[in-house]
């Protein structure tokens, strides 16, 4: 079985994740292809389309979301993600198990004695109006029928796990600061999500599956595991198995591929690029090797934005007094540093709406 190294890694997860070259596609189109872009920090999916996308326009991804093509929503590891409206509707049923598991982890004392089931529906008979709602709002209308779990617990499982819901605007648009405001995915969409399917059926989970490995490939099932939260998708994985192509990584893990994906020459020159925070080119896998190193691994949960040189991550970034400043986890050669410095002027500019230009390499 052919043994792919890490380089090799890093090149086909640049090339799939839009990193290798900016791609010319739509908003949605880049959004529907990277199954999404983690969205709690709501400017961060503008720096990752930045990154991704030629002559990226912010104003194309606010008009995606105001017109409810793309919507912000609890869905993978139970973190909001911006997506294509249909998949949130396809997907949504798939990830209410694992919603729902995911706040009584948090929540487990609190929630012990509720009928998740009652709260549920009469959480949806609230929201059926389709007025967007604070998680505060919400909390006040139930909470004289479930006077039990605290405030914090009962807006987490109705918010984040048992009625599907959307971020309404003006949060989440370019520029634009305010509280989240909820609203039922089902009202905000104009249809249901779709619903389960019949027991031993899983065709979702089958088309996570590939459009995983589409985005992040190649990859073994526990990089499906991490980036999606599911637990369920091993037989989702054994039906598609035959369509796909194995390889193994350094480590000995198989690895599963679709077999047209892109897998670009190990030695393919890569750009650098500015990613935003919490970005699932990091973020989605268990094993992330392939683009940042074990010492470091820790500044992406944390919440660091980083700069990928040679594919690889290699330094942290963030705007002081008006500045991209750049703070190298290596040495850089003169002309890392040059090409690095190049990429923050754009990202400068960008960011300051043609302003500014200002970048700070730091030594």
């Amino acid at each position: 079985m052919t043994v792919l190294d890490d380089r090799a890694l890093n090149r086909a997860t640049l090339a799939r994740q839009l990193l290798l070259d900016r791609a010319k596609l739509p908003v949605v189109d880049a959004v529907a292809h990277l199954c999404g872009l983690q969205a709690q920090e709501p400017q961060e999916p503008f720096v990752g389309m930045w990154s991704r996308l030629a002559a990226f326009d912010p104003a194309a991804l606010s008009a995606s979301l105001t017109s409810r093509n793309v919507v912000r929503t609890h869905l993978m590891r139970r973190t909001v993600h911006l997506v294509a409206a249909e998949d949130a509707l396809a997907w949504r049923s798939r990830h209410d198990a694992m919603l729902r598991q995911r706040v009584l982890g948090v929540y487990r004392d609190e929630l012990r004695d509720v009928d998740l089931d009652g709260l549920a529906a009469d959480a949806e008979e609230l929201m059926a109006d389709g007025e967007p709602r604070t998680a505060a709002e919400i909390v006040r209308e139930l909470a004289g029928r479930w006077p039990g779990p605290g405030p914090r617990a009962l807006g987490e499982m109705v918010v984040a796990a048992l009625v599907p819901m959307a971020q309404a605007p003006p949060g989440g648009l370019w520029r634009t600061k305010g509280g989240v405001r909820n609203v039922a995915l089902s009202s905000w969409l104009g249809r249901p999500v779709d619903p389960p399917a019949p027991d031993g059926a899983d065709p979702v989970g089958r088309e996570l599956v590939r459009r995983y490995l589409a985005a992040h490939g190649p990859a073994a099932t526990a990089d499906l595991r991490a980036w999606s939260g599911l637990a369920g998708l091993p037989a989702a994985v054994a039906a598609v198995r035959d369509e796909l192509v194995r390889f193994r990584d350094e480590r000995g893990r198989e690895l599963l591929d679709l077999p047209d994906a892109p897998r670009p020459d190990p030695d393919t020159p890569a750009p650098v690029r500015f990613l935003p925070a919490f970005d699932n080119a990091i973020l989605g896998y268990q094993e992330r090797g392939r683009i940042i190193d074990d010492g470091h691994r820790g500044l992406s949960v944390a919440g660091e934005r980083v700069v990928l040189v040679d594919g690889r991550v290699s330094a942290t970034w963030r705007v002081v007094e008006g500045a991209v400043t750049v703070e190298p986890l290596r040495p850089l050669s003169g002309a890392d540093r040059a090409a690095v410095a190049d990429e923050g002027r754009e990202m400068a500019f960008f960011l300051s709406d043609g302003e500014s230009d200002r970048v700070r390499v730091q030594s």
